[in-house]
């Protein structure tokens, strides 16, 4: 019989400050802890699973007896952001932190992008995505100008309105920008920002959105799954951050909603291997905008579809739940991604319930576990397969 395994990343679901937290500037973050005090969170099945049983989480009632297996996963690589975190959930740690620009780019880089390109940039910052269309959207209708803004990740983001450059232009320029930025200033990801809207006080971000990254340093559990003739299906945002290296199949969405609308179809369909799925908005759409209560209900909405995901499960399936960082939408000090463990929750039939992991360093745990589950040898040699330790 076929094994199916569903690993779903809810992006930014940290559990906790790590030990090394102040060095990032986010001691004392927690994002469970803050949805968790709101009245719009209600998550019951993960409660079931063993969620609030995790070493180190204060918040919440605990079970009495968890249906899953359970764990803190602390990061091993030198950074907070999706690229890194989602490599290394795949295998592949990052000693060394991928660049920042914390005083915009350097002259010489865009310089260069603007000859490449034939525009102008403007701000050239660190920006919030949302009040950079306030203070630089009007200026760009009139000009045509490029606008390129960064944060504290390692993202380099152009932003324009879809009718100022159509959406594909957009993407050939960040294409561009992909392939100039290598070496020492390999930033983990590009990023289209198309937006829409007549002026300061309407403009907003569409969901065409398109992230272009690095490729991964070395091999992931994608590539060995595939290379082993396994299925590796990509959903949400997985292609664009493995630079499409590793998938046999690619399943774009629009937001959470619609990434567990697809990994319940996927449940009803026949597929050997891994469905790797990233729901975005946890990240996008309410931390970094710290929405407490958005947050909150958006893991409501999530705790629902996986109770029916679960109802879908066969024999041979897994379900394994973590995150890539935090972003906890209730630490003011920034508005960005914050150091912190994540969770990993696994079920399915094959496991025994109750297990109680404790805490692991690397979230490359988890593609040691995926791969030990279906039968694919590997040379990766980070983390440890749980897999011994839940199995029936």
């Amino acid at each position: 019989m076929a094994k199916r395994v569903f690993l779903i990343v809810l992006d930014s679901f940290g559990i906790g400050a790590e030990p090394d937290a102040a060095a990032f500037g986010d001691e004392g973050s927690n994002t469970l802890a803050s949805i968790a005090a709101s009245p719009a969170f209600d998550t019951p099945q993960m409660r079931r699973l063993g969620l609030f049983n995790i070493d180190g989480v204060t918040c919440g009632e605990k079970t009495d007896a968890p249906a899953g297996a359970f764990a803190r996963l602390q990061e091993a690589s030198n950074g907070k952001d999706t690229t890194i975190g989602h490599w290394e959930i795949a295998g592949v740690e990052s000693p060394r932190a991928l660049p920042t620009y914390p005083d915009g780019f350097p002259p010489e880089v865009i310089a260069e992008y603007e000859a490449r390109t034939g525009r102008k940039v403007l701000c050239n910052k660190p920006y919030s995505g949302t009040q950079v269309l306030v203070d630089y959207g009007e200026e760009h209708m009139r000009t045509g100008a490029l606008i390129v803004y960064t944060s504290a990740d390692s993202v380099f983001q152009v932003a324009a309105h879809e009718d100022v450059v159509p959406v594909e232009q957009l993407y050939e320029y960040c294409q561009i920008a992909r392939d100039m930025l290598r070496g020492e200033h390999g930033v983990g990801r590009v990023i289209a920002r198309p937006f829409v809207g007549t002026c300061a006080a309407d403009f907003k971000r569409t969901p065409n959105r398109h992230d272009f990254s690095l490729e991964p340093p070395a091999p992931t559990m994608l590539d060995y799954l595939k290379a082993a003739g396994r299925d590796v299906i990509a959903v949400g945002k997985i292609h664009d951050i493995f630079a499409g290296q590793g998938d046999t199949e690619t399943i774009r969405t629009k937001n959470n909603d619609d990434g567990m609308r697809v990994t319940l179809e996927l449940a009803d369909r026949d597929f050997n291997g891994l469905a790797f799925v990233n729901l975005v908005d946890f990240d996008m759409v309410y931390g970094h905008r710290r929405n407490i209560d958005g947050y909150a209900d958006a893991a409501t909405r999530f705790d629902k579809g996986l109770t029916e995901l679960l109802g879908k499960l066969r024999p041979e399936d897994l379900v394994l739940i973590t995150a890539d960082h935090g972003c906890d939408p209730g630490y003011t000090k920034t508005t960005d991604h914050t150091r912190e463990y994540v969770p990993l929750l696994i079920t399915g039939a094959p496991v025994r319930p109750g297990v109680d992991l404790g805490t692991r360093l690397s979230f490359a745990s988890i593609a040691r576990t995926v791969c030990d589950y279906l039968d694919v040898e590997t040379p990766l040699t980070t983390g440890a397969s749980l897999w011994p330790e839940i199995r029936r």
